[in-house]
């Protein structure tokens, strides 16, 4: 791409054509439309885009700003006014504006998830485009019409916009848009038609075509637009507003708000609908309105001066002329007082009638008196036009005044000098502009689609392409840190396999991942309509997972008792007979121990039906244990997540153990070879590696979270088409003793498989009085029969382990039975260490 002007011709999904081509796809619209909504258009790749555009209009020497100043500076903008217009661009194509955007508009960063909106109800909503969207953009505002086919590709429409044909500044933002996307989605959901209204057999192909129309301009051209739609097509009028400033006798000889007023008039020529036309004063008293229109064409004076204004078009000259005109006879009636420049550059107006009217525009405005007590009379009349008030007044009368424009119509009330400012997720003219340009729909189901809470999983998996950044180790996941500025919400790992680190996350991130940890438990056969769960997970020092859980039950509406990890296991055993309750989650090793230390409770209630645990592998052995003695009947990971990077997978009621579905709403994974940064074969063993599709707090790109796994070929029994993995244990399980690398794996499983073992399982590493490495299995609860005999069966059953004790003679073997009070937790979660060095070389 090259900082030159746009080729001649009109922009059509990603190709230049003449008026030629553009008429013969016109007449075939309808056959390009339903080819490129077939596959439905993530907001997030479209987030990705704009954000790569904002950061180019950052940059002044980026080839895409020359090209668009060029293209401003061609359709007459002043050279200030470009520059202001591309930063007002950046600004709102930033990533944090369109996540804000999308989140206030249409609930979520992905609106388009066909999801239930009550997790306890099989009634599935979702935002889906309206289908083909037509923009009959403005001529005086250059920014505005991209800036809707933006909205339009957020909703996931096809888009053509139709612009005067004089300016090329919509063609090269969009073209640059579409350049900056590499998956050519973007491309090839935009058109950019450029020609005069005077052409209505283009203008009359286009409405026919069209689902929706999204059209400017004055009630006329509204009108003609109106006029050609076919029924049934949605008409967004984006028609003519007018704003006006309110100022009380506090502010109104205040130097600062007579400067606020006025930029606010300079600023775009005032050709924005938020200009102000009219500045209405509190007062009945008219010498007061002429005394201020005096002083305030002194400071528009000054104002105008230093804006170097654009100057207005033949037509737009004669009305300002004939408005002026007639104001300056009408002073001989006492009914108003003209100032103006020599030049023409600015009018101030004042006129004793207070009837809001509209202004000529370019710098041309109206003083008049309004008493509050008459606010809704008097603009009772032009209701449908009321958009932005500045309203200047002191603390106690803003709220008052604020209250009764609104009621009197006004869709925006701000303060003088930001009629023209906006924030993130601002309702435009008093509605969303993603809602007008989306549709809402619903599926309604049965008890078969009870464990489901999103459709699109049965479809398929909207997997996102990962970035083109290197991977970033767990040791290294402060790298990912650099910049925490919108971070809200603060957890810290448990410090199970590296040092406690904290990970950074927004109130939206953490909403988000809650609900799609709902939506996992749901899946693993969590009854949001029956069951009682209490919550037993651990909490304090900054631990996220008991307020992850108690905020999961939260979004399931279902009945929760938040007990938290209590040291009194009895004491916990008590309240679930109390309590009636017939669901736990918890980590395993706390869990059994309830169940040890209540166990004459436990049996007697057997009304524990469900457990869903999390942070830990459990054990069969120990699983089977419960069933046979407590009537458990179902057991089964509450999520695969970690606190650094959140929820990652979820079991379904077909998944065996460990093997997980991923929360591709969320994350798009990578399994790469062991030593090596490329893709590991299907079905082989790799790392497991995440990219984040939002992460406000803080990026999460291509993170390596620690865990090894690989991917399940074929499709799931259940129906979900999203992609499955097997966990195969931590890069911490594998470690170094002797010369050998060894698995904690392969000891819990000889552990259970040989020995008979249903306890927990802890490696410890350390050297006897020789300094000779010494390696001790320990195992939870009573001995089961002499150490020495379990120590050979770990050797005949673990032959690498053979090979390190008995042939290389370095590595001393010892087995012990301890209670599990003795065993080695991290201190926030009280997650089972699996293998604890202690060796002096790694200290």
């Amino acid at each position: 791409m090259t900082s030159e002007l746009l080729p001649d011709g009109h922009y059509w999904q990603g190709e230049w054509v003449d008026d030629a081509e553009a008429e013969r796809r016109l007449d075939a619209l309808d056959d390009y439309v339903p080819e490129a909504l077939a596959r439905p258009l993530s907001p997030l790749l479209v987030i990705a885009a704009c954000d790569r555009l904002a950061t180019a209009l950052s940059d002044p020497d980026d080839p895409h700003t020359q090209r668009l100043t060029a293209l401003l500076r061609q359709a007459a903008v002043p050279e200030e006014e470009s520059a202001r217009t591309l930063r007002d661009i950046a600004a709102a194509l930033g990533r944090e504006a369109l996540e804000t955007k999308l989140t206030r508009e249409l609930g979520g960063i992905d609106p388009g998830r066909l999801a239930r909106f009550d997790l306890r109800r099989e009634v599935f909503e979702a935002w889906l485009p309206v289908g083909l969207l037509v923009h009959i953009t403005p001529g005086n505002a250059p920014a505005a019409g991209a800036l809707s086919v933006v909205e339009g590709l957020l909703a996931g429409n096809v888009n053509v916009a139709k612009t005067s044909g004089g300016s090329r500044f919509t063609h090269g933002l969009l073209a640059s848009l579409g350049e900056l996307d590499p998956t050519g989605q973007i491309a090839s959901r935009v058109v950019v038609l450029g020609f005069p209204s005077s052409r209505t057999s283009w203008l009359e192909r286009l409405c026919a075509a069209a689902d929706a129309v999204a059209a400017w301009g004055g009630e006329e051209a509204i009108a003609g637009v109106a006029a050609l739609v076919r029924p049934g097509c949605r008409l967004v009028d984006w028609g003519p507003k007018l704003s006006f400033a309110y100022l009380t006798a506090d502010t109104w000889s205040a130097p600062k708000t007579l400067r606020a007023v006025a930029a606010d008039i300079c600023r775009l020529g005032q050709q924005a609908c938020s200009s102000p036309q009219v500045v209405y004063l509190d007062t009945e008293d008219t010498d007061e309105v002429f005394a201020f229109a005096e002083r305030f064409a002194t400071v528009l004076a000054d104002a105008v001066s230093e804006s170097r204004p654009a100057e207005p078009e033949l037509m737009e000259s004669a009305e300002i002329t004939n408005t002026v005109l007639v104001a300056q006879l009408e002073q001989h009636l006492d009914l108003t007082r003209v100032h103006a420049a020599p030049d023409g550059s600015w009018h101030v107006l004042a006129d004793t009638r207070g009837a809001l009217r509209a202004s000529p525009l370019h710098r041309t405005v109206w003083v008049k008196p309004l008493p509050r007590k008459r606010i809704g009379e008097v603009l009772r009349p032009m209701r449908r036009y009321l958009q932005t008030v500045g309203l200047g007044a002191d603390r106690r009368d803003t709220a008052e005044l604020a209250t009764a424009v609104l009621a009197a119509g006004a869709q925006r009330v701000t303060v003088p000098g930001e009629m023209l400012g906006s924030y993130n997720g601002e309702p435009h003219d008093g509605v969303y502009a993603l809602q007008r340009y989306s549709r809402r729909v619903d599926v309604q189901l049965d008890a078969r689609f009870s464990t489901d809470a999103c459709l699109d999983d049965l479809v398929g998996a909207r997997e996102l392409p990962p970035p083109a950044v290197p991977v970033t180790a767990k040791a290294d996941f402060e790298q990912l840190q650099s910049d925490l500025s919108r971070a809200e919400v603060f957890f810290r790992s448990g410090g199970s396999s590296g040092a406690p680190k904290l990970s950074a996350f927004t109130w939206d991130d953490y909403h988000e991942h809650m609900r799609h940890g709902a939506e996992g438990l749901l899946a693993a056969g969590f009854e949001p309509r029956t069951d009682r769960a209490m919550n037993l997970f651990f909490g304090g020092l900054l631990y996220g997972g008991f307020p992850s859980f108690f905020s999961v039950l939260e979004t399931l509406n279902a009945v929760q008792f938040p007990m938290a990890a209590q040291q009194d296991h009895a004491a916990v055993a008590r309240s679930i007979v109390e309590h009636r309750v017939d669901t736990l989650l918890g980590m395993p090793n706390y869990l059994l121990r309830v169940f040890t230390e209540g166990a004459e409770e436990l049996r007697g209630y057997r009304g524990v039906r469900k457990i869903f645990y999390g942070g830990e592998h459990f054990p069969e052995r120990q699983q089977a244990w419960l069933r046979e003695e407590f009537g458990v009947e179902l057991i089964r990971s509450a999520a695969y997540g970690s606190v650094d990077a959140g929820p990652l997978g979820y079991q379904c009621g077909a998944s065996p153990a460990r093997v997980h579905h991923l929360f591709s709403g969320l994350q798009t994974l990578e399994i790469l070879e062991p030593v090596a940064d490329r893709p590991a074969p299907v079905g082989e063993t790799g790392r497991l590696v995440f990219t984040a599709h939002t992460r406000r707090g803080q990026r999460l790109d291509r993170y390596e979270i620690g865990d090894l796994g690989r991917w399940v070929p074929g499709e799931c029994s259940c129906g979900r088409r999203t992609p499955r993995f097997e966990l195969l244990g931590r890069f911490g399980d594998i470690f170094r003793s002797g010369s050998h690398f060894l698995n904690y794996r392969r000891f819990a499983a000889v552990a259970e498989d040989a020995l008979g073992h249903t306890g927990a399982v802890q490696i410890l590493l350390d050297e006897n009085e020789h300094a000779d490495e010494r390696l001790t299995v320990r195992l939870e609860g009573d001995a089961t029969r002499p150490e020495a005999d379990a120590a050979r069966v770990f050797l005949d059953e673990y032959p690498a382990l053979d090979i390190a004790v008995n042939r290389d003679r370095m590595v001393e073997l010892r087995v012990e039975w301890a209670p599990v009070e003795r065993f080695e937790q991290t201190a926030a979660s009280g997650k089972l260490l699996a293998v604890v060095d202690r060796r002096e070389r790694n200290r």
